[in-house]
């Protein structure tokens, strides 16, 4: 399978501490200063670790009150009282952000709805279900992949978009029929949260809870030309002594026939084999098709067990995670490029640099998040932005200086 990026991602696909090396291998420190570097971005990485560890307690807290996996007993004191279920989505999209997912538009999702499934299965969403839905989505990349089709006779290349990580979020309608509370197992006014990997974006509707599998035309083509061809052979074959004596028996009691039709234990015997013959040739034909739509369920549920990557509470674990890992890349790449530039840079041309070394050193189109590092620079005093906006580093000595004075900081205010 090869997948190739369409659009420059904001996610800086490496580990952050690939990236601290992934720098120094440019060669443009001495020992001492490679050293001072790492201990630089050690530190800010705590800090940074610090700072995400207030973010995943409040995301508990007023996730706590809509958790469906909750396990504690809820302590009805004033100081215990959660934020509400809107609190926790607006800091949802925030974290999101933060570990540079976008938006899946609703443009985007109807497009998917409309297209064909790659599972070569139609698939139906009812979005009345649902009083909200939001979808993020990570990496998006052209995939090939080579299927066999004429069972196995034949190998074709497709080509899909394809995306790394989503994320969905959705809150049931207090109002949901009964039946459909059985069906798909909908708890009216809950919520779900779920974190999948490698999702097609024409498959996107596979991951609603409500998800039904439809037959194609070519499915139902499939199922019902044999059917056709099959039932005129049984009513010729098994059926034809049946319609025979039931026609004269009719045409006896209309007045068409004036011979009288014996109804003896052989007639019964010939009509009810044929009643019969019809009856469990109807009986297969409708298993035939359950079976055939059992199958298409079984390969979406095999599909998301591979898929899911986590549930509910350990979504926002995860992606607390990946926003750190998001903040330390950004800022290290950002410092340590300002650090080897010998005259002030303009933010325009550090982005330049950076985007650049990763495309033609690393192989990877990124739209490096310049703003956001910049501003996480500023935070840490590892920058001085002069009176013509340009920018310069501040020296490694001073960096540690700072980022250690920061971490003083918070044990002073109790933080640590």
């Amino acid at each position: 399978m090869q997948k190739h990026s369409i659009d420059p991602l904001r996610f800086i696909p490496f580990r952050k501490v690939d990236v601290i090396e992934m720098c120094l291998s440019t060669g443009d420190l001495d020992k001492q200063q490679r050293q001072q570097f790492r201990q630089m971005a050690s530190m800010i990485q705590k800090l940074f670790h610090v700072s995400f560890q207030a973010r995943i307690e409040s995301l508990k807290s007023s996730f706590a009150g809509i958790n469906p996996d909750s396990d504690t007993v809820k302590v009805d004191l004033p100081s215990t009282m959660h934020h509400d279920d809107l609190s926790f989505v607006a800091q949802l999209e925030s974290l999101l952000n933060k570990a540079n997912y976008e938006k899946v538009t609703e443009q985007t999702l109807k497009q998917a709805l409309c297209h064909d499934s790659l599972m070569k299965v139609r698939l139906q969403v009812d979005f009345s279900d649902f009083s909200e839905v939001l979808l993020f989505a990570r990496g998006e990349r052209e995939t090939e992949e080579t299927i066999t089709t004429l069972w196995g006779l034949r190998k074709t290349k497709i080509r899909f978009i394809n995306y790394d990580r989503v994320v969905i979020y959705i809150r049931f309608n207090e109002h949901i029929e009964e039946k459909r509370q059985q069906t798909f197992n909908l708890q009216p006014g809950g919520v779900i949260l779920k974190l999948f990997k490698n999702v097609p974006k024409a498959d996107l509707e596979m991951l609603f809870p409500n998800t039904e599998v439809r037959m194609r035309l070519i499915d139902k083509l499939l199922i019902g030309i044999p059917a056709v061809i099959s039932g005129g052979i049984v009513l010729t074959t098994k059926l034809g002594a049946s319609i025979l004596l039931l026609a004269s028996l009719f045409g006896f009691w209309l007045g068409i026939k004036s011979q009288p039709v014996e109804l003896d234990q052989a007639a019964l015997v010939v009509i009810f084999a044929g009643l019969g013959a019809v009856g469990s040739y109807f009986w297969k034909q409708f298993n035939n098709f359950k079976n055939r739509k059992l199958r298409f369920i079984q390969t979406l549920t095999q599909h998301l067990y591979f898929k899911n990557l986590d549930n509910n509470a350990g979504v926002f674990h995860r992606l607390i995670d990946d926003a750190e890992e998001e903040e330390c890349k950004e800022a290290i790449l950002a410092y340590y490029f300002l650090l080897k530039a010998t005259t002030p840079i303009t933010r325009q041309a550090l982005d330049q640099n950076i985007e650049k070394w990763l495309l033609d050193k690393w192989g990877q189109k990124v739209d490096f998040e310049i703003t956001d590092a910049l501003e996480k620079l500023e935070a840490l005093g590892l920058v001085e932005i002069l009176d013509d906006q340009r920018l310069v580093a501040s020296t490694l000595n001073k960096a540690q200086e700072a980022t250690l004075n920061h971490w003083h900081r918070l044990g002073a205010e109790g933080i640590l």
